[in-house]
C-alpha cells in the first residue's frame, strides 16, 4: 500500500485540502462568493430601478409626443379654416369689386349712349333748320321774310333744343 501511487495521491490531496483549510482558503472563497453575489443582486436591483426609470421616461415622452401631436394637429386645423375664411373674403370682395366695376362701366356706357343720341339729335336739328332755312328763302322773299325767317329759326332752334 505504501508502494501504491493511489495511495501517495490519496495522501497528496489530504494534505492539500489540509493546507487549504489550515490557511482559510474555503472560507475566503465563500466569502468572495458571497460578496460577488451580493454584487450581482445590487447590479440587478440597479439594473431593475434603471429599467423603471426608463419605463417611466418612456410613458413621459410618449405623452409629450401625443400632446405635440395634439397641438400640431389643432395648428393644422386652425390654419386651413383661417386660410379658408380668408380665401371666402378675397371671393366676396372679388365679386363685389366686379359688381362695381360692372355698374360703373354700365354708368359710363349709359352715359356715353345718352351723350350721343343728344349729338344725334342736335346734329338732326342742325340739319333741319339748314334745309328749313333753304327752302324758305327759296319761297318767301322780301323783308317780311327775313324777319318772320329768323323769329321761326329762333322758335324751333330752343324748342329742339
Amino acid at each position: 500500500m505504501l508502494h501504491s501511487a493511489e495511495f501517495w495521491v490519496a495522501v497528496a490531496f489530504v494534505i492539500f485540502w489540509g493546507i487549504l483549510f489550515y490557511k482559510g482558503v474555503p472560507g475566503k472563497v465563500l466569502n468572495q462568493l458571497d460578496s460577488r453575489g451580493k454584487r450581482i443582486a445590487d447590479e440587478l436591483a440597479e439594473a431593475t430601478r434603471l429599467r423603471q426609470d426608463a419605463e417611466r421616461l418612456l410613458k413621459e415622452y410618449e405623452a409629450k409626443r401625443a400632446a405635440a401631436e395634439r397641438e400640431a394637429a389643432d395648428i393644422v386645423s386652425t390654419a386651413r379654416d383661417e386660410a379658408e375664411r380668408l380665401a371666402r373674403e378675397a371671393q366676396e370682395k372679388m365679386t363685389d369689386f366686379v359688381k362695381r366695376r360692372t355698374a360703373t362701366a354700365e354708368a359710363k356706357i349709359a352715359q356715353a349712349e345718352a351723350q350721343a343720341s343728344a349729338e344725334v339729335r342736335a346734329a338732326a336739328v342742325d340739319a333741319a333748320i339748314k334745309a328749313s332755312e333753304r327752302v324758305l328763302r327759296d319761297e318767301i322773299t322780301g323783308p317780311t321774310a327775313a324777319s318772320l325767317m329768323t323769329a321761326s329759326l329762333n322758335d324751333v332752334r330752343a324748342k329742339l333744343q
